[in-house]
């Protein structure tokens, strides 16, 4: 009896409500709600890029544990809230914010001054409260980055004195949950339902985080189908050292041999793509193929002996 796997479906929006989006792929294979659910989880919370603070220099204070005048949080709680601006950023390049508040009032995200390629998302965000005649100078760089990357590690060499290193969490995803549940498809009723619950912080959309997370896994398993192809079976000409290795012959295609285009179009047709799949062929192989006489297995043999190759012997 032959075994068949219906497909499933294309994702499915339950609800789409601001940061939040809840998601779900019906008629899973028995089993694929917890393998696909799984691998996407994974790949949402570890492998969407974000851009975050992760250095902050403030004008008169040495180090985390120092205060400011006239503010009422200290210098580790203006951090914290630093960190809890969402920045959107364009571009790989790292890039200066800088923000300058004096007197009384409430400083927020509001008040950065931004290069054109850095986004503030939420811009109500509190950073302090100032009282008097205090006065506020930050500069932070903005970075973008993958995960979550402690100071330690983002801080290779010596910083400066007065700069602050502080832990990146680059990702934009706040969290993500999934739940499977049996479905009727045909006679059936252990096919699986795939529910997928994501939450962001804004710089991206729960779908936008659902689709990435869906091309990325299938870029990742494309690069692993099939097996390396071997060239055990290419026999070298004696006094010939080979000039193509495994890997480059098959990257050598068939327009690279610069045969006649009769021969060209006869190898294309037969699917014969690349010099290494021409090299596991005889030549009384290649005989038999329209268009392929002793002629044409003569400028074959010239061809591939340019790149180290030879035909597969009889």
């Amino acid at each position: 009896m032959e075994h068949h796997i219906t497909l499933p479906s294309k994702p499915r929006v339950v609800s789409e409500e601001g940061t939040q989006g809840v998601y779900e792929i019906d008629s899973l294979y028995p089993g694929y709600g917890h393998t696909l659910g799984n691998s996407l989880r994974r790949i949402i919370l570890s492998s969407l890029p974000g851009a975050t603070v992760t250095q902050v220099k403030i004008e008169g204070v040495p180090h985390e544990f120092a205060a400011i005048e006239g503010a009422r949080e200290t210098i580790m709680e203006i951090l914290l809230n630093l960190k809890r601006v969402h920045f959107v950023l364009h571009g790989d390049e790292a890039q200066t914010i800088s923000l300058v508040a004096k007197g009384s009032g409430e400083v927020t995200a509001k008040s950065f001054n931004l290069p054109s390629q850095v986004e503030i998302v939420n811009l109500d965000q509190h950073i302090a409260d100032l009282s008097g005649k205090a006065t506020l100078e930050i500069e932070a760089t903005i970075e973008r980055g993958l995960g979550y990357v402690p100071r330690e590690t983002l801080t290779k060499e010596k910083v400066d004195i007065g700069t602050i290193a502080l832990d990146a969490t680059f990702t934009p995803i706040r969290r993500v949950n999934y739940e499977v549940e049996n479905m009727r498809v045909g006679d059936r009723t252990d096919f699986n339902r795939l529910r997928i619950l994501i939450e962001t912080n804004g710089t991206v959309s729960p779908r936008e985080a659902l689709e990435s997370s869906i091309e990325m896994m299938i870029h990742q398993l494309k690069a692993v189908i099939g097996f390396q192809e071997s060239l055990e079976e290419i026999e070298m000409t004696r006094d010939e050292t080979p000039v193509a290795g495994v890997s480059e012959a098959t990257k050598i295609k068939i327009a690279d041999l610069e045969l006649s285009t009769r021969i060209t179009s006869a190898l294309e047709e037969a699917g014969i793509k690349s010099a290494a799949g021409l090299a596991r062929k005889s030549a009384d192989a290649l005989k038999e193929l329209d268009g392929i006489g002793d002629k044409a297995v003569e400028e074959i043999v010239a061809a591939l002996s340019r790149f180290g190759l030879a035909l597969k012997s009889e």
